[in-house]
């Protein structure tokens, strides 16, 4: 019973606590009422009984006495008047017990109902400040809770919670502030540092036994800057300053997937397309940069002679969507958080900076859309993300009629129609 009651929300806890209190002490108080009447009553008893047996004596008559019938004798007489009287107190308490028990109900089922309106009214902004909280989080943090009302509890926790959410916003800026300066940094000197090294490599001035070190360091100095690079989008991501105009994420898909098309074919990955019209507002770098990894990713974490396959278009309720599905390694359900988690890889997946698909959840959240992954039964991964339609600068007009998919051959590359 106690489990149960504990699952209740807190207004109906407060009104069936109110309603027992009052039904509690109505009933104490009609006992006592019970009790002390039946005892004025009984105390009152040999009172009433005398003057019932009295005649009723007129003024100016001569007091007479009462004529006993000769078959019942005046102690008879009296025990009947005990008798009737005895029976007119039950009645009275037991009519008293009746309609005070009617009342109870009655007023305790008004002290219920008023107990929740006033609980509720009470709570009612406790919910706005749990309502406001949840639509809170680390992608909207300006958002405040700013309550009015009575310098109360509620009061003076929603002013607790929007101080927190001051520092918070203020940690998060920081942080995002110095990623993005690190990196900026940090760009300048990596490519005068590419610079040198392909400079000479490519006068053929570099000693023989030189070479393998001298391309070391060039791959590695590239990958610094692809991190780099990373790190910048994601901040940029995270930041939610974005920049919008119209895109169409099927322009974004071409280019990605022929930006990666000849790595796809070092691995003998066949990339299948089905392209229709995606129209978003939002920030183009980013959005190409989603796209970009969301691709990179499904080719360079796949098997030889594997397959990604990358559809755009929209979705029932007109959001623009894009999807990349790609065979692989087994991934289990539980392993698919760590794989949004920065510098995270999954089982078996060692290669790039571990940052894609974490920009792939930050843009996709800057732009309010959804992100949704899942494993395939075969190996693999499954990602869609989902904008919401572009914002038209002008007056809304019905959009155009997606245009039917496009047709992109390639060497590694093969198109299905649907």
């Amino acid at each position: 019973m106690s489990a149960r009651l504990g699952r209740l929300p807190i207004r109906a806890r407060l009104a069936l606590l109110n309603a027992t209190v009052f039904v509690v002490g109505g009933g104490t108080l009609l006992a006592l009422t019970l009790v002390s009447v039946r005892e004025i009553l009984g105390e009152n008893s040999p009172t009433v009984t005398a003057t019932q047996a009295e005649p009723a004596v007129h003024p100016g008559a001569l007091p007479t006495v009462p004529a006993f019938p000769a078959e019942q004798p005046a102690g008879a007489y009296r025990a009947s008047s005990s008798e009737r009287f005895a029976t007119f107190q039950q009645d009275v308490l037991d009519e008293l017990l009746i309609r005070s028990l009617l009342l109870l109900a009655a007023v305790g089922l008004l002290s219920l109902l008023a107990s929740w309106w006033v609980a509720r009214r009470a709570l009612r902004r406790i919910g706005r400040v749990t309502t406001t909280a949840r639509d809170i989080g680390d992608r909207n943090l300006h958002a405040r809770l700013a309550l009015v009302g009575p310098e109360d509890e509620v009061k003076e926790l929603a002013d607790t919670f929007d101080a927190m959410l001051d520092r918070l916003e203020r940690s998060f800026a920081e942080q995002r502030r110095f990623t993005a300066h690190a990196s900026h940094e940090l760009r300048t000197p990596l490519t005068l540092q590419r610079t040198a090294l392909e400079i000479p490599l490519s006068q053929g001035r570099v000693p023989p036994d030189l070479l393998p070190d001298i391309r070391r360091a060039l791959n590695a100095t590239q990958r610094s800057e692809r991190l780099i690079a990373a790190l910048l989008a994601l901040a940029k991501g995270e930041s939610g300053v974005l920049v919008p105009v119209p895109v169409d994420l099927i322009e974004q898909a071409r280019t990605a997937i022929a930006d990666v098309l000849a790595e796809a074919g070092e691995a003998e990955v066949t990339v299948d397309t089905r392209l229709r019209s995606a129209p978003v507002r939002g920030d183009q770098s980013l959005l190409t940069q989603l796209t970009a990894n969301l691709v990179t990713n499904a080719v360079r974490h796949n098997e030889r002679g594997g397959s990604v396959h990358v559809r755009t278009g929209l979705t029932e309720r007109g959001d623009a969507f894009v999807e990349v599905i790609n065979t692989g390694p087994v991934i289990e359900e539980r392993q698919l958080p760590a794989l949004f988690e920065p510098f995270r890889r999954g089982g078996g997946r060692r290669r790039g900076s571990g940052l894609g698909l974490s920009v792939v959840r930050a843009v996709t959240a800057t732009h309010q859309g959804k992100l949704t992954a899942r494993p395939n039964p075969g190996g693999g991964l499954t990602v869609r993300v989902e904008l919401p339609p572009r914002l038209p600068d002008r007056p809304q007009r019905r959009p155009p009629p997606p245009s039917p998919p496009t047709d992109r051959p390639a060497p590694v590359s093969r198109e299905s129609h649907g």
